[in-house]
């Protein structure tokens, strides 16, 4: 069972800002973010996850996706970490563990970053947000909806669909995703100081790549857990950028798993 519920969080330099966070299940605090895919590409893993396990799933969507409303002010990656450092104070949770893909994974690292005493391990699932030489981000913004399937999917074919079929309403709503993730990540789906500013993080992390991710290549992936002293890479097979939609269960697998080695955030 899942329950939906509005909150409005009061941000500086920014103001009130309304989340819409869906919650699966009870027990040890996860916060799960989506990709660029918008929520509907984690509920599904939420659900799995929750039931399956002890746990307690938030999953905001991003001001801007599925409908929802985005503040003009509220018009980058480190805002968006902002905006969830601050839901998670005045949700008053502890020990939490966020979970991001993809831009969500982005969003991941910059919580991070902000160091809050609430967040005690995070998982970074086919992330971008670093530059790596040689190992570019696809130009996801030049690329026609089938080619974003053929480069996101191991195997593409389940998940293909032809937008242009779609209800005007949902085709309104994947142009507002779409106009969203423009704002938010820019044009190159990069921050050039990302990479350094990984370095001084202090936290159990565990990256977790598709081996057949297009999008952002394995070695992309590798770089970011260098750069991050605490890190863990595990490569998944036959899986692409969207894990937790073509190889959930690998997914659950390899976090859970991650309790009895790395991660005392992740409590049985």
């Amino acid at each position: 069972m899942s329950a939906t519920t509005q909150y409005t969080i009061p941000l500086d330099g920014i103001g009130p800002v309304e989340i819409s966070l869906a919650e699966y299940g009870s027990g040890q605090p996860f916060l799960l973010l989506h990709g660029g895919a918008g929520p509907q590409s984690v509920t599904g893993f939420a659900e799995k996850f929750a039931a399956g396990h002890d746990v307690r799933v938030l999953v905001p969507t991003h001001p801007g996706f599925g409908g929802t409303v985005r503040p003009d002010a509220l018009n980058s990656v480190a805002g968006l970490a902002a905006l969830y450092q601050a839901l998670l104070d005045q949700l008053g949770l502890a020990d939490v563990t966020v979970i991001g893909n993809s831009i969500g994974g982005w969003i991941t690292a910059e919580i991070a970053l902000l160091k809050s005493p609430r967040v005690s391990g995070i998982v970074l699932i086919d992330a971008v947000g670093i530059e790596v030489p040689g190992h570019p981000v696809a130009d996801f913004f030049s690329l026609t909806m089938d080619q974003v399937f053929e480069l996101s999917f191991h195997n593409p074919d389940p998940f293909r669909f032809n937008a242009a079929t779609l209800p005007p309403a949902v085709q309104a709503v994947a142009a507002g995703n779409r106009a969203a993730i423009a704002v938010y990540a820019g044009g190159t789906m990069t921050d050039s100081t990302l990479l350094q500013r990984l370095g001084s993080l202090e936290i159990p992390t565990l990256v977790l790549w598709g081996d057949s991710d297009r999008i952002v290549d394995a070695d992309y992936g590798r770089a970011y857990a260098v750069a991050i002293p605490m890190a863990r890479f595990q490569l998944l097979t036959d899986t692409g950028h969207n894990p937790q939609l073509e190889t959930p269960g690998q997914v659950a697998q390899a976090i859970w798993d991650s309790a009895d080695t790395d991660f005392a955030a992740f409590a049985r």
